[in-house]
């Protein structure tokens, strides 16, 4: 187990009587299983907690069990190396965990899936365009359908700001990409060093580190998913309202002048096969979603030491 080698490295490496503690409990193991009583007098509480804390050593049938002493060993053997080339991590791993998403957003992952077939699926979309319609209704018989679709934009801003800021984890972003970062920059010098050994743990690690990938990637796409949840109906009440594809459509429109492109139809295409609702849509998202953030101080991208 590669990780019990890099921890046991980390921890030696970090306090140099650690390796007299985990010499200790490699020691006094009996059957793999080793107690407090044991090693009291050895090793201190405090070295013997943090080798529970840091998973070298978990719970056994009567007392605690090393969980690889193989890889402890390995770990005390690596860390006493003449070489170089750092091979473990700065990055503590335990900190990362694992991406797991509620119920709620396993329900709302769901039924975004199941939005996307009103795109094609003209039953679906008159539903949900006609259901929409009775909120964005009356917006339209007040203003003109370019100021409703500023209202939109700026609702779909300011909830997928809030989201994001609120659902994703930026500690644990951050944290994915230093371990990354750190991995990329210890292989460099092993490759410098010609270090074949630390190259060989140093990919093992990177393998491992895949997992952590997939939950960087859950962690980015959880608040996607409620975004394109709330995100979707407006877009489906917009091609049921202007009749996109052949929908027909519901209420009247005059055209929209555009910036560098002039006076258009609604559903004419400006930018390649983009029409001009979802153009004027995206500027004018873009832009408040830009407000917002500056204004109530949000920054959603995570940072790095």
């Amino acid at each position: 187990m590669v990780r019990i080698e890099q921890k046991v490295r980390d921890l030696v490496s970090s306090d140099p009587e650690m390796r007299n503690a985990v010499e200790t409990v490699l020691e006094r193991a009996n059957d793999g299983e080793v107690k407090w009583v044991d090693v009291k007098g050895d090793i201190t509480s405090g070295h013997w907690g943090r080798l529970i804390e840091k998973g070298v050593l978990v719970d056994g049938d009567e007392g605690f069990e090393l969980a690889d002493p193989e890889a402890a060993r390995a770990g005390l053997e690596n860390g006493s190396s003449g070489s170089s080339v750092s091979t473990s991590s700065s990055v503590d791993t335990d900190d990362l965990g694992e991406s797991s998403w509620s119920k709620y957003d396993k329900m709302a992952g769901v039924v975004t899936v199941g939005l996307f077939f009103a795109y094609w699926w003209q039953p679906l979309q008159r539903l949900i365009g006609s259901t929409m319609n009775v909120i964005l209704g009356p917006l339209v018989e007040i203003l003109p359908f370019y100021a409703v679709v500023m209202i939109i934009a700026l609702a779909t801003g300011l909830y997928s700001t809030l989201l994001q800021a609120n659902l994703m984890n930026m500690e644990k972003m951050s944290a994915y990409q230093e371990r990354m970062k750190d991995i990329q920059k210890r292989r460099k010098e092993a490759q410098k060093a010609g270090d074949d050994e630390a190259l060989d743990r140093i990919q093992q690690e990177q393998m491992e580190a895949m997992g952590d990938q997939m939950g960087m990637f859950k962690e980015q796409f959880r608040p996607m998913v409620w975004i394109m949840f709330l995100t979707i109906p407006a877009f489906i009440w917009m091609y049921w309202a202007i009749g996109v594809r052949g929908s027909g459509g519901h209420i009247v429109l005059q055209n929209i002048v555009l910036p560098l492109v002039g006076k258009v139809s609604w559903t004419e295409g400006v930018l390649g096969p983009m029409q001009a609702w979802i153009v004027w849509y995206f500027l004018c998202s873009m832009g408040f979603t830009q407000i917002i953030r500056k204004s109530l101080d949000i920054d959603i991208s995570p940072s790095t030491s």
